[in-house]
């Protein structure tokens, strides 16, 4: 043995210190021995290092190293240390490279490789990050990490972890137990990550109330409605069980939108949610609502994203309820169509017109307006008129046609022909509606026809110190349905009442007493700011004085009602909101969320961009897997695989591939790794010489060397 030529005298601050750095059993000491050749002796608090000059530099970096690591208060294991001596072969460090600032980990976590560090910085730097490389690298452990982190400082308000547990080809059904039974064996490494960054009782807390979810991929979409429920099309309603991708339906902003996703649910509890203004709609109870406080508008906050079961027992605050949902933010836009009678007129004629068609039809008013608006409305200012108000008496008038009279040509009456066209021919005050081929049809053609309602039989409502609103009359059940789908459509509200006929004090008519037939129904409208109700001048006038107000919905209330069959939709909207029944604005995107997708090398690619398209506002994604071990049949394309292609070169995204180099678990994984590594690579090379060989036969002679095709 030569004599030593080169040496280094490291002295440590403490008996403790000394005691992390060599380790329990001088467990570290040993390993460092095994990884130099110069000679290390610990005595006390001193390290001392004897040998060849350039192993005793070389074994002086990776002990000062293991002790900046120590001292950083990271862990120091012999894993750790062959990290940091294949490090320091290279002159660096690995204490520098996994050092983390303004990121502060539950339980002291810190990365134990550079590439962990990489990792954790993409993940704090960008909406979406990709973690790929092999099993013990810890990807997700590090991800869950990351989003008990923003839970905790308060960057997100839960946390949903999934995975691909049916799409892995598994048949759940054929399991023993429960759902939750059948499914924890897939979701056991999350639930153990979880355990080890937070109290269980913390744990268990965030489980019950929802604020951490951890559901299978396909369990994980279920914010869903019933088969039954209705969503709004352009062409009008449709089940929710019968929409398919590639549809359209009507968003938030009025504007058709294409169905991207339909994922069906399976029976679910179902929950009636009702709000102020009377309407309602059914969902299960994961299913998401954009609501606003009061607290949010005092704040200046657009609103938050909760579940139904959030709300259950929490809706009023001050006796004021908490929730307000969205409105319509335009008027829905259906495809405009032509109607055989003017849509203002149609409207005056519902209300105080006569349209039995057993007689010339006729109309009922006080107003002079009205009568000079509804003949110019029957008659287009390009034509010659051929529609005339003709006085009869008091306050009735026939609507004849100018070449008829009496003892002349027979001539058809437009009005006559379009009122038998519309369905309305024989019906009286009680049994009047609004034709479909109106309340389907343009923004313009729908307010035409609410004016004249309201100009006929609705008006203006003022009290003091508060804004006008609207209210309109009728004895037919159905024509209140149709006013109230008509301002709803508008983006409006209208609280509904109904007023008994029976009890109430008669009427007068020519002075003589008349008795009320008919129930009355009593809307009152709010309609939006840029909506006039209103033509007729004294009514307009007197609701212009204090304007509409804004109309609102406030959830009031949320009962459940047994359970059925469920599915879900994503739509291509921005803001992943669409228009269900009574035109209540919806969605299904996840906002102020940390949400994980584990083990996504089995995702299809359709399932990969389902989940990604459900990020909402204020939210983070992390998806991790190994796309060595996918184990999706063979002609199925892992989903990602797909996302690195489509994806990889989008800003916001983050992509990080781990290697054998930061395997965490026992050294040999990481050897294992790399031999597997080394034999695909192997194997691959020699299928592609059999390829080149092949290539290289002409082509007459292949049949008869079978063994080389």
């Amino acid at each position: 043995m030569g004599t030593p030529t080169g040496s280094a005298t490291l002295t440590l601050r403490d008996q403790q210190e000394a005691l992390a750095l060599l380790g329990t059993n001088d467990a570290n000491l040993r390993r460092m021995r095994e990884l130099t050749k110069a000679k290390i002796i610990a005595r006390g608090e001193t390290i001392t290092l004897t040998g060849d000059e350039a192993d005793v530099a070389y074994a002086e970096r990776m002990v000062r190293d293991a002790l900046d690591m120590v001292r950083s208060g990271a862990e120091l294991t012999p894993e750790s240390l062959l990290r940091s001596a294949r490090l320091s072969s290279e002159g660096r460090s690995l204490a520098n490279e996994t050092q983390v600032s303004g990121l502060s980990l539950p339980r002291g976590l810190k990365p134990k490789t550079p590439g962990q560090k990489v990792y954790l910085d993409l993940i704090d730097q960008s909406d979406i990050t990709f973690g790929v490389g092999p099993a013990g690298t810890g990807k997700t452990y590090m991800a869950v990490a990351m989003a008990v982190q923003a839970l905790k400082a308060k960057k997100v308000k839960r946390i949903i972890l999934t995975r691909p547990a049916v799409e892995a080809g598994e048949k759940l059904g054929f399991l023993p137990g429960d759902l939750q039974a059948k499914i924890d064996p897939y979701l056991r490494p999350l639930y153990d990550a979880l355990q080890d960054m937070l109290d269980q009782e913390k744990f268990e807390s965030y489980l019950t109330s929802g604020v951490i979810e951890i559901a299978p991929l396909a369990f994980m979409r279920g914010r869903a409605q019933p088969l039954s429920s209705k969503v709004l099309t352009p062409l009008g309603w449709r089940e929710m069980g019968s929409l398919e991708v590639g549809d359209h339906v009507i968003g938030s902003d009025g504007q058709p939108t294409r169905v991207l996703g339909v994922y069906p649910q399976g029976e679910k509890d179902t929950y009636r949610i009702t709000f102020s203004d009377g309407s309602s709609v059914e969902c299960c109870e994961e299913h998401l609502w954009t609501v606003q406080t009061a607290s949010d508008k005092r704040r200046g906050k657009a609103g938050r994203v909760l579940e139904t079961r959030e709300m259950i027992g929490n809706l009023k605050t001050h006796h004021q309820y908490r929730y307000e949902i969205p409105m319509l933010s335009a008027p829905v836009q259906f495809a405009e169509q032509p109607v055989p009678l003017e849509p203002y007129a149609l409207g005056l004629l519902l209300g105080d017109g006569c349209t039995t068609c057993t007689t010339t039809p006729s109309f009922a008013t006080s107003d002079a307006e009205l009568v000079t608006a509804l003949e110019a409305a029957l008659n287009p200012a390009s034509q010659e008129p051929v529609m005339a108000l003709v006085h009869k008496s008091s306050y009735d008038y026939t609507l004849r046609h100018t070449a008829g009279g009496r003892g002349g040509t027979r001539v058809a009456n437009p009005v006559t022909v379009a009122l038998r066209e519309l369905g309305l021919e024989g019906k009286t005050s009680s049994q009047k509606f609004v034709p479909l081929s109106y309340k389907h049809n343009s923004p313009a053609v729908r307010l035409g026809v609410l004016q004249g309602l309201l100009d006929t039989d609705g008006g203006p409502v003022t009290q003091a110190g508060r804004s006008c609103r609207v209210q309109y009359t009728t004895t037919s059940p159905q024509l209140a349905d149709d006013v109230t789908e008509l301002v709803q459509s508008l983006g409006g509200v209208a609280h509904r009442r109904v007023r008994a006929a029976e009890g109430r004090k008669a009427g007068l008519a020519n002075g003589r007493p008349v008795g009320y037939r008919h129930d009355s129904h009593v809307l009152d409208i709010r309609l939006p700011a840029h909506i006039t109700p209103f033509r007729l001048k004294r009514k307009a006038d007197k609701y212009a004085q204090t304007g509409g107000g804004r109309p609102m919905r406030h959830v009031t209330a949320i009962e459940k009602v047994g359970r059925s069959p469920m599915q879900c939709i994503r739509v291509a909207a921005a803001d992943a909101l669409y228009v269900t029944e009574n035109f209540v604005v919806t969605h299904n995107t996840l906002n102020d969320a940390f949400i994980i997708l584990d083990e996504a090398q089995n995702t299809t690619g359709e399932q990969m961009k389902m989940f990604l398209t459900r990020m909402g506002f204020s939210s983070k994604v992390v998806v991790t897997g190994d796309v060595t071990q996918i184990d999706l049949p063979r002609h199925i394309t892992s989903g990602l695989a797909v996302a690195k292609r489509v994806l990889s070169k989008i800003d916001g995204i983050g992509w990080h591939e781990f290697t054998e180099v930061d395997v965490v678990r026992h050294p040999l994984v990481a050897r294992i790794i790399k031999a597997y590594e080394v034999a695909e690579d192997a194997e691959e090379d020699k299928r592609a010489a059999r390829r080149g060989e092949f290539a290289s036969i002409p082509e007459d002679e292949r049949d008869t060397r079978p063994e080389r095709q």
